[in-house]
């Protein structure tokens, strides 16, 4: 069964850390781009990364998050990748979505150039 699936969210006080996971069943993400996607609660979902192909593993974030959040590819599983994020702030509460894409590897914002996604994972940051 080909599917995305996120694990790692939770509730986690103000300036904590977190690490959310992506795993793919049924294919791999070497050849493609993935992209991370949040969506707070009464808000349209928002791109906040993501990391090019295998090959380049170029990364690219949305500028609330740059500094904070890092997204990697497991060095020897080829269908995992994580979103590492570190002093979270209230603000960044919302449910936690990877993507797929492998139209050409490259990273892309829009939510039109990933077709596979995962339910998502909630994350709650909270004091």
């Amino acid at each position: 069964q080909v599917q995305l699936e996120e694990s790692g969210g939770g509730l986690v006080q103000p300036g904590g850390s977190l690490r959310l996971s992506c795993v793919a069943s049924g294919f791999t993400l070497d050849y493609g781009a993935v992209g991370w996607f949040r969506q707070a609660p009464g808000k349209e979902r928002e791109w906040i990364g993501c990391i090019s192909d295998y090959t380049v593993r170029r990364t690219l974030y949305k500028e609330t998050v740059e500094g904070r959040f890092t997204i990697s590819r497991d060095s020897g599983k080829k269908n995992l990748a994580y979103l590492q994020m570190s002093s979270l702030k209230l603000e960044d509460t919302g449910s936690y979505y990877c993507a797929f894409s492998n139209l050409g590897g490259q990273c892309s914002r829009g939510e039109y150039y990933y077709g596979r996604w995962g339910p998502g994972t909630q994350v709650t940051v909270a004091s």
